[in-house]
């Protein structure tokens, strides 16, 4: 690749993989295949994408690195396509040609991993998987269940939309250079609705970041101007329970009454 000069940078937030162990155990479970669509947010030096090149899929690297962009565009052909950009601003959906969906990977910069990770969700129909190294702390909110310290906002958005498997723990050591945490793979399946459909998605957004807005309160607090405690009530949820107690679907329950027009009324 000749990217050997090409140093991490701090504003990108990146550690480069190293290990050949965690590259072909992730490689694996990607398990690309010629003539799949695959997106890789930031290829840096081509831990994965020397794999994924290899897998015969069509390949889109989505790169901000100029220097690396540089390495990477002497690469293109029919099979590479660089977009030199951000991924927080890149429209992946664009990438799609209906039915096919994209298969998403990346080693993602923990500065920007849960903003991309909704900006993600807001393009999932266009979507067949997700596979991302991530913070552990970050995996561990996604998959969380109710009632622990890591559920939150992140964990009802991404597991309203998806299936989140958690595939394996990743040192410092396997990366140069090495981060002050631990990471983890995690496996992403958006179109699984297990908890039910919203009937207005925004709502369900707009009810479940005041709820961990004010985690603290009791919904009947938390959730004040939006909804009242009979209404609460009516649908088998105590207003005097914490947001952070409630379920996938039980936010969705609550969302769908937000949304009818006589949900604030006292």
């Amino acid at each position: 690749m000749g990217h050997t000069d090409t140093r991490p940078r701090k504003r990108f937030g990146q550690n480069f993989l190293t290990d050949q162990r965690v590259i072909a155990d992730i490689l694996r479970a990607v398990h690309a295949r010629p003539g799949e669509t695959v997106v890789e947010i930031g290829p840096g030096r081509g831990a994965l994408t020397e794999g994924l090149i290899l897998s015969g899929a069509l390949l889109h690297l989505v790169e901000i690195d100029r220097d690396l962009a540089a390495g990477w565009r002497a690469r293109t052909g029919p099979l590479l396509t660089l977009h030199e950009g951000d991924a927080l601003r890149f429209n992946f959906a664009a990438l799609a040609t209906p039915p096919e969906q994209l298969r998403v990977v990346g080693n993602l910069p923990y500065n920007i991993s849960t903003p991309l990770l909704f900006h993600l969700l807001s393009q999932a129909p266009a979507i067949h998987d997700m596979h991302f190294m991530l913070q552990r702390e970050v995996v561990d909110r996604m998959a969380a269940s109710p009632g622990g310290p890591d559920y939150g906002r992140l964990s009802v958005m991404v597991q309203y939309q998806c299936r989140v498997e958690p595939l394996l723990e990743v040192p410092p050591g396997a990366f140069f250079p090495p981060p002050k945490v631990h990471s983890a793979v995690v496996r992403l399946v958006p179109g699984h609705f297990d908890h039910g459909h919203a009937q207005s998605p925004p709502m369900l957004a707009h009810v479940v970041r005041q709820a961990f807005t004010q985690r603290r309160k009791t919904l009947r607090n938390a959730l004040s101007g939006l909804l009242d405690s009979t209404a609460m009530s009516a649908i088998g949820i105590d207003p005097q329970r914490r947001p952070e107690t409630l379920s996938v679907g039980e936010f969705v329950r609550l969302a769908d009454v937000a949304a009818a027009p006589s949900a604030a009324e006292a």
